[in-house]
């Protein structure tokens, strides 16, 4: 699948906003029984704190309906931010994250391989990795790490990645199909990625966007440095890198026929 350049992005606190009208204005649908006057509003954060979200600034975001953390930020900032606000947390978990594996909450009773476990990760958040999920009404597939670089949790080979991709859609398909939003970690190949071998995109994320047909596939990673960072299109979805933040505003849907 081909990826091309849309505007590039504002960055900065409190200023980065996305209007996302794209696959479902397209098909003429709102969301998975979402009205066209609730579609919600996302914070989108990853791989780099900034410090206004660690104080009251945080509340400037009181209109938004839900977190998104695409990994590589120290969890008990982004518990910060969605306890501050009161809102659900949706996360992927970086190559610089815990291995999260094997952790299931049953009745409130962490459980890792069906033994009494603590969690790691932020209390309230639910961890999207190789699952669909519901947050805020909306269907979100999860797929975090990245390629494998060096020993440790949260790296895959494109093989190991591509398997993993697959039975996300096999999940994705016994719960209804398409969602609306794919979380990762990494970027598609060629689509937002770097040439260094820590920092390429996962080929088999075009495979998933294909399948899934999300109208947004949110991740981080990618470090900007300054730069603008153009959004990227796979088809119909839109791709945006959320390192720092991003505020993605899915506005009013408007049937497109």
């Amino acid at each position: 699948m081909d990826c091309s350049s849309t505007r590039p992005s504002i960055r900065g606190i409190g200023s980065t906003h996305v209007a996302i009208l794209a696959v479902q204005a397209s098909r003429g649908k709102v969301p998975f029984g979402l009205t066209l006057d609730s579609m919600p509003r996302v914070l989108a954060v990853a791989d780099e704190v900034e410090p206004a979200l660690w104080t009251g600034s945080v509340h400037r975001y009181d209109d938004v309906d839900l977190v998104l953390a695409a990994g590589d930020l120290p969890f008990d900032y982004i518990d910060h931010i969605a306890s501050t606000l009161g809102l659900p947390c949706v996360l992927v978990p970086g190559n610089h994250d815990a291995d999260l594996a094997g952790f299931r909450n049953r009745s409130g009773v962490w459980y890792r391989d069906g033994m009494p476990a603590e969690w790691p990760g932020p209390p309230e958040a639910v961890n999207a990795d190789g699952r669909v999920v519901r947050a805020a009404g909306l269907r979100i597939a999860g797929l975090g790490g990245c390629v494998r670089y060096r020993p440790g949790p949260n790296q895959w080979t494109q093989a190991h990645q591509s398997r993993r991709a697959w039975l996300l859609r096999i999940r994705a398909a016994l719960g209804g199909g398409g969602v609306d939003i794919v979380l990762t970690h990494a970027p598609p190949r060629h689509c937002g990625d770097r040439e260094d071998p820590a920092h390429h995109g996962f080929e088999c994320l075009h495979g998933l966007v294909r399948a899934l047909r999300p109208a947004l596939l949110v991740h981080g990673h990618i470090h900007p440095f300054g730069m603008p960072v153009p959004d990227r299109r796979l088809g119909d979805t839109l791709v945006v890198n959320v390192v720092g933040h991003r505020v993605l505003d899915l506005g009013r849907v408007r049937d497109a026929a």
